[in-house]
C-alpha cells in the first residue's frame, strides 16, 4: 500500500491530466465545507453560482475549454444530509464552470456495489483514494497505479455514471432548503 500523502502533493494531477478527471464523493459532509466561506452563505439561503474568482471554477473552465472532462458523483442519502444539501446548492458553480456532476441515492449506490471511500481517477491510470475520518476531514490521500486499482475504479466510475442524475434534475427530486 503507498504512504498516505497530503492531498496538495497531488494538486498537480488537476492540472496535467489529458482526457477525463473522475471523481466518486462518499460522505454525508465534509469539514473543509465547514470552513468554506460558502457555508455562512449556505446557511443564509443564498445561491451559488459560477464564480470567475474561484481557483477550483477557474481551472475547470480551463480544463474544459481544451476539450478534457471534469465528471463528478455524489452519493446522497434520503433524506440528505446538511452537508449534502451544501454540496447540490454549492455544486451550480461548478456545473456553470464545465463539470459534469451527478447525483445517486445512497441505496442505489449501496445495491449496485459501490464503494464506501472517495477517490479521483485520472486519464483512466491514476486513482487518488481518500483517507478521510469520521467527522469528514481529509487525512491524506494514496495515489495506486497497479492495475487491479484502477481497472476496479474504472468499473466503479462506468457504474456509478450509469445510475447517476444530473445535478439539476436531482435537485428536483430533493428538499432545497436548510
Amino acid at each position: 500500500m503507498p504512504d498516505l500523502i497530503p492531498f496538495d502533493d497531488v494538486s498537480h494531477f488537476f492540472d496535467e491530466f489529458e482526457h477525463t478527471a473522475w471523481r466518486l464523493e462518499t460522505q454525508r459532509g465534509y469539514a473543509s465545507d465547514l470552513a468554506s466561506p460558502n457555508w455562512p452563505r449556505f446557511q443564509r439561503g443564498e445561491t451559488f453560482g459560477y464564480d470567475p474568482d474561484s481557483p477550483w471554477h477557474a481551472n475547470v473552465r480551463e480544463q474544459t475549454m481544451r476539450g478534457k472532462r471534469y465528471e463528478r458523483v455524489r452519493l446522497v442519502d434520503q433524506p440528505p444530509t446538511e452537508g449534502q444539501r451544501f454540496l447540490l446548492a454549492s455544486g451550480l458553480g461548478n456545473v456553470e464552470a464545465g463539470e459534469d456532476i451527478r447525483n445517486l441515492f445512497r441505496s442505489d449506490a449501496a445495491r449496485i456495489g459501490l464503494p464506501d471511500y472517495d477517490f479521483w481517477l485520472f486519464d483512466s491510470r491514476s486513482v487518488v483514494k481518500f483517507v478521510i475520518d469520521s467527522a469528514g476531514t481529509t487525512l491524506g490521500v494514496r495515489v495506486l497505479e497497479d492495475a487491479e486499482s484502477v481497472v476496479r475504479a474504472c468499473q466503479v466510475r462506468d457504474a456509478a455514471w450509469h445510475h447517476a442524475v444530473p445535478t439539476r434534475e436531482f435537485q428536483a427530486q430533493v428538499p432545497s432548503s436548510v
